[in-house]
């Protein structure tokens, strides 16, 4: 099976030019967090200097969710969901005792567990394979310049938009109380959880492939770091999917939108947040950051954004629009994609983001067995 849809870092690194010069791109970047900082505050300037970390990281060290979800269950190949793993294990080791002592401050990535949590996480794990991108994944290889991506990424705020404007009626679908492990206790339990997951995977794993390359055991520590980073300078957790959302939600005021029909759109937390600028908004700067990063790292390699436009049928096209559209609004409902639900739930306490992981892991099957026939790639 040959996929048709992506250029690796290896690919790329053997093009022939540069495709911006190396100092420009260094201060591209510090001209960006500096001037953020002094004109809105050093708390923003750091976010956005988190945000183009996990962007270099993501794209530089080849770190992702869709990609290793589909090496394991098509190849047997864990090591790229170890790498996931072990970086909520190191997020939760100093998450937990920080929650703890600063329960005012800092807030966990808590959601209850309910119909629509588990249909949206379903539905989400089906599309991230579909384009080949969860919700840090599609802005990463928009960023990078993947033309599907491209294309996913702004059906995917719009149905983001979708999503939040009905929470609401999906929620009275019935849900649990929000459940959330805290304390010595709940990260005992947490850490046993994933070790049994690993150990899973392990058991499972092909022989030969079960090692962890040294590459995503760098990108593991790294993405780590800036999780923790991050919870401790916007007070939480690491997000992606509220932030498009609230980017189409401004389009549509700007073009005289009433939102007021919508519980979530006009509850007055939000509509602050409508009125004020995104360079303020903490998952907007962090996934400008995101995509800043990562088109930083493949101008970086020589010509690494010269992926052109894959040769594919209509019917990919259309089906990564309405992958897109899924992205966005399956996500709302499940109270976030891979970061906000499985990587920030789990690693903050909250038992919605292990049952997000099982129905999206679900999905990833149906995803998966869609891809090539809707002319996303070539088939066995």
């Amino acid at each position: 099976m040959t996929v048709i849809t992506q250029t690796t870092g290896a690919a790329a690194e053997a093009a022939p030019s540069p495709f911006l010069p190396r100092p420009l791109l260094i201060a591209a970047a510090l001209v960006m967090i500096a001037a953020l900082a002094l004109f809105g505050g050093a708390r923003y300037g750091l976010l956005l200097a988190v945000g183009l970390g996990f962007g270099i990281a993501l794209e530089g060290l080849r770190f992702g969710f869709a990609g290793p979800w589909r090496a394991m269950i098509l190849r047997r190949e864990p090591a790229g969901i170890l790498a996931q793993l072990l970086a909520i294990a190191l997020v939760s080791v100093v998450a937990f005792p920080l929650l703890a002592a600063h329960p005012g401050e800092m807030s966990g990535a808590e959601a209850p567990i309910g119909f629509a949590m588990l249909g949206g996480a379903f539905v989400f794990g089906a599309a991230m394979q579909v384009v080949l991108g969860c919700g840090s994944g599609t802005l990463v290889n928009a960023g990078s310049g993947n033309p599907v991506s491209l294309l996913a990424l702004p059906f995917f705020a719009i149905g983001s938009f979708f999503g939040a404007y009905g929470m609401v009626w999906w929620t009275n679908l019935g849900a649990l109380p929000i459940l959330v492990l805290k304390g010595t206790s709940g990260l005992v339990v947490t850490l046993i959880a994933l070790a049994l997951v690993a150990g899973v995977l392990l058991l499972l794993g092909k022989p030969g492939t079960r090692r962890m390359p040294r590459r995503l055991l760098i990108a593991a520590l790294a993405i780590a770091a800036l999780a923790v980073a991050n919870l401790v300078v916007s007070g939480q957790p690491w997000g992606v999917v509220y932030g498009l959302g609230l980017w189409t939600a401004k389009v549509g005021v700007a073009l005289g939108a009433d939102l007021s029909g919508s519980a979530f759109w006009s509850a007055p937390g939000t509509v602050a947040r409508l009125n004020d600028s995104i360079l303020t908004d903490i998952t907007s700067l962090t996934n400008i950051g995101i995509i800043a990063g990562a088109f930083g790292v493949a101008a970086w390699r020589r010509g690494g954004l010269e992926q052109g436009i894959p040769k594919l049928p209509a019917r990919a096209w259309g089906a990564t629009i309405v992958a897109g559209l899924l992205l966005g609004y399956s996500s709302r409902i499940a109270f976030g994609c891979n970061v906000g639900a499985f990587f920030s739930g789990i690693s903050t306490g909250s038992l919605h983001g292990w049952a997000w992981f099982v129905m999206a892991f679900l999905g990833a099957f149906v995803g998966i067995w869609l891809r090539p026939r809707l002319g996303l790639e070539a088939r066995r």
